[in-house]
């Protein structure tokens, strides 16, 4: 019984944890307002350390700069968009979570679809595929047949 009531403990703090933003207190924003719009942005750039997180979720050092620049810019009055254009604008496109659509990303938008309907294709041509029939016996054949079951 202890291992079960420890067990169900262990289930709901795992549940109940809320994932560790990275950001650190000397980097909160004092005006709320002005740290949501950071946190939003900050959701949909990139760590160029970590390239599967974002730089509010990572630790690394350069997430904590970009961080920091993004603070920076906002509080010199910078929209939302022109901060995401800035830091864009120096390290490029990649830094992006979420790519832009465009003619130099239209493979990457498009080959989930590809990916689809060639599998769609594949499956189609295997099911449009038939087993070749069976063709009869012909007379000679099935009279030895025949033959071979008549005998004791």
């Amino acid at each position: 019984m202890p291992r079960l009531r420890s067990a169900l403990v262990a289930l709901a703090l795992g549940l109940v944890a809320v994932p560790a933003l990275a950001v650190q207190p000397d980097e909160v924003l004092k005006d709320p307002a002005m740290e949501a719009r950071a946190r939003h942005i900050s959701e949909g750039l990139r760590c160029l350390v970590c390239q599967n997180q974002s730089i509010d979720d990572s630790d690394a050092p350069l997430a904590k700069d970009l961080r920091v620049l993004v603070r920076e810019r906002l509080k010199e009055g910078d929209s939302n968009e022109q901060v995401v254009d800035y830091v864009v604008a120096r390290y490029g496109e990649f830094v992006l979570l979420r790519p832009v659509f465009g003619w130099h990303t239209l493979l990457l938008w498009l080959s989930p679809l590809l990916a689809v309907g060639l599998g769609a294709f594949g499956i189609w041509r295997l099911s449009r595929r038939r087993a070749p029939k069976a063709e009869g016996l012909s007379e000679a054949e099935a009279a030895e047949v025949e033959a071979l079951l008549k005998r004791p």
